[in-house]
C-alpha cells in the first residue's frame, strides 16, 4: 500500500510491494498468540520457534510489519539497555560483569541470526560516538560519564575517551571538544531488518495475520475485528502503542521521536564529515540526539519528540516546519556545510516508556501472559533481548537471560509501576521539556555568563531527577 511507504525513508527504500498478508478471520487455536509484528513480537517468535519447533504461533499486526516503531527508528542497534547502570549498580561485581557482556552482545547476537537467515539489513557494526560538540558543559558532563562507568567495571574496551584529534579521525564536526566512544553498537536499515524477520518466522511456521486489530484480550484469548485466537500465552508487544490495550496504558507512555533524512550526499561532502564505516554518533544534550550515515550516503538525524495529553498516540507524523528546523538547526550546528541541504523525508513514531525509566519483562505463568517493554527509544536492541529472554520464560528456562534485574520477579503486570494521572504527567513532561530546552539555549549562547550557565544545568538536573 502506498500509504504504508509513506512511513519512513525505510519503508520507502524497501523493494516489497507492501501488500497486506490475509487478516485473521474466524477462530485459531494456538500454544501462543502474539500481539504485533513488531521486533518484540517477531524476536519472542522466533526465539520460541528456534527452542520449540513445535508450538503453533500466531502473530496478529493492526496493520503491517514495521508499521510501528520498527519501521520508524533510527537504526541504532545497541548493546545496552536504558538505565543499565542503575539496575546493575546493586549486583556483585562478577554477575554485573556478566550483565554487561550480555548486553554487549547484543550486536553480535543480531549479526548471527541475520547471516544464519540471509536478511539483508545494511548491517554495519563500527560503534557510536557520544560527542562533545556543541558548548564545553558537555565535555564536563560526558566525562562524568566515562568515569562513572569505569566505576562500574567496564574498561577503556567498553568506552574509551576520544580527543579532538582522535574524534576527527572518525567524524569531523566544527566545535569538538572530544567524545565518547564505545563499539557496542552497529547501524542497520530498520524496515529490512523487520520485514526480513517476518518473512524468516513465517518460514519457520507461525502465522502472520495482518490488518487484523486486537479490540479485546485477556488472558488465554485476544479479538480482532473479525477473528479471534485462544492460546495457553498471550505475548502483548505493542510498545508505544500500549495504550490500545488497557491497562497496559497504565504503565507504558507513548511519546514520541521525530526524525528527518538528507538527500544522497556527495563523496567530498562525505570526506569532509567522515562516518567511513557506518558509525552512529550523538552530541550530548538533553535533546537526545542521534544520527547516522545511511548505506546510500543519506544523512538521517533525530531528536526527541513529545507527549500528548491522556498519552495519547500521536498518528499525523507530518513534521511541522518547527519540527523540521529544530532538527535541521542541531545537525546544521555539527556540520555547518550542511545547513542548506535538501531534506526528503521526515516522519516520526511513538515509543514506550515506563515509570522511573526501566525496561521490564516478565511472565505471568497463572494468567500466560509474557511480557516486554519499556525500552525508552533504545528497543532496536533492547527487543532482540527481550525476545531471547520472553522465549526462555515461557519455555521455563533457568538462563542468564531470565536471571537479570530487569526481568521482574513478581509474576504479574501489576508488578509494573504505573505513572500519575493526568494532569500531573503533562504538565511535568512539560515542565522538564522546558527545562531542557531552556538550558540547551543558554549554553548553546557562549555570551551566557558563568551564573547563567550553572542555573540552567542546575534547574536540568533538578528536573531530570524528577523523571527518575
Amino acid at each position: 500500500m502506498t500509504a504504508w511507504r509513506s512511513i519512513s525513508l525505510w519503508m520507502d527504500q524497501l523493494d516489497d510491494e507492501l501488500s497486506a498478508r490475509l487478516a485473521l478471520d474466524g477462530a485459531l487455536e494456538a500454544d501462543v498468540a502474539i500481539i504485533g509484528a513488531g521486533y518484540t513480537g517477531l524476536w519472542t517468535a522466533y526465539y520460541l520457534k528456534r527452542q520449540a519447533p513445535h508450538l503453533r504461533i500466531a502473530i496478529v499486526e493492526a496493520e503491517t510489519a514495521g508499521f510501528g516503531a520498527s519501521g520508524r527508528n533510527g537504526g541504532w542497534l545497541m548493546g545496552n539497555l536504558l538505565g543499565e547502570d542503575r539496575l546493575l549498580a546493586g549486583l556483585p561485581a562478577e554477575q554485573r560483569r556478566a550483565a554487561f557482556d550480555l548486553l554487549h552482545g547484543i550486536p553480535d547476537e543480531v549479526a548471527v541470526v541475520l547471516q544464519r537467515e540471509g536478511i539483508e539489513c545494511d548491517y554495519r557494526k563500527a560503534g557510536v560516538l557520544y560527542c562533545a560538540a556543541r558548548y564545553p558543559e558537555q565535555e564536563t558532563s560526558l566525562r562524568q560519564q566515562l568515569e562513572h562507568l569505569y566505576s562500574q567495571g567496564l574498561s577503556e574496551a567498553d568506552y574509551r575517551w576520544l580527543s579532538p584529534a582522535e574524534l576527527s579521525q572518525q567524524l569531523r564536526i566544527a566545535k569538538p571538544f572530544g567524545a565518547i566512544y564505545t563499539p557496542h553498537c552497529a547501524t542497520i536499515q530498520p524496515a529490512k531488518l523487520v520485514r526480513g524477520l517476518a518473512r524468516t518466522v513465517e518460514r519457520m511456521g507461525v502465522q502472520l495475520f495482518e490488518k487484523s486489530r486486537v479490540t479485546d484480550w485477556q488472558p488465554g484469548l485476544i479479538r480482532t475485528t473479525h477473528g479471534e485466537v485462544r492460546a495457553r500465552w498471550v505475548v502483548p508487544a505493542v510498545e508505544g502503542y500500549s495504550v490500545t490495550l488497557p491497562p497496559l496504558g497504565q504503565y507504558q507512555l507513548p511519546v514520541q521521536s521525530l526524525l528527518i533524512a538528507t538527500a544522497p550526499l556527495s563523496a567530498n561532502t562525505w570526506a569532509e564529515i567522515g562516518l567511513d564505516r557506518g558509525q552512529a554518533f550523538s552530541e550530548s544534550s538533553r535533546q537526545v540526539t542521534y544520527g547516522q550515515r545511511t548505506a546510500d550516503d543519506r544523512l538521517v538525524f533525530g531528536a526527541r519528540g513529545g507527549y500528548q495529553f491522556g498519552g495519547k498516540l500521536r498518528h499525523d507524523f507530518n513534521l511541522t516546519e518547527d519540527e523540521v528546523g529544530l532538527r535541521r538547526y542541531l545537525f546544521g550546528e555539527l556540520f555547518p556545510q550542511l545547513k542548506a541541504v535538501e531534506i526528503t523525508h521526515s516522519w516520526g513514531g511513538n515509543l514506550g516508556m515506563s515509570r522511573h525509566f526501566h525496561p521490564h519483562m516478565l511472565c505471568d505463568r497463572k494468567n500466560g501472559i509474557a511480557l516486554s517493554g519499556g525500552y525508552g527509544g533504545e528497543g532496536v536492541g533492547a527487543s532482540n533481548l527481550g525476545g531471547r529472554t520472553l522465549a526462555d520464560l515461557i519455555l521455563a528456562q533457568d538462563s542468564l537471560l531470565t536471571r537479570q534485574p530487569w526481568v521482574l520477579k513478581d509474576d504479574s503486570i501489576q508488578a509494573l509501576k504505573a505513572w500519575e494521572p493526568e494532569p500531573c504527567r503533562w504538565l511535568g513532561y512539560n515542565a522538564i521539556i522546558r527545562s531542557f530546552v531552556y538550558e540547551d539555549q543558554v549554553l548553546a549562547n557562549p555570551h551566557s555568563p558563568v551564573w547563567r550557565r550553572k542555573l540552567a544545568s542546575r534547574l536540568a538536573d533538578f528536573m531530570e531527577a524528577l523523571m527518575r
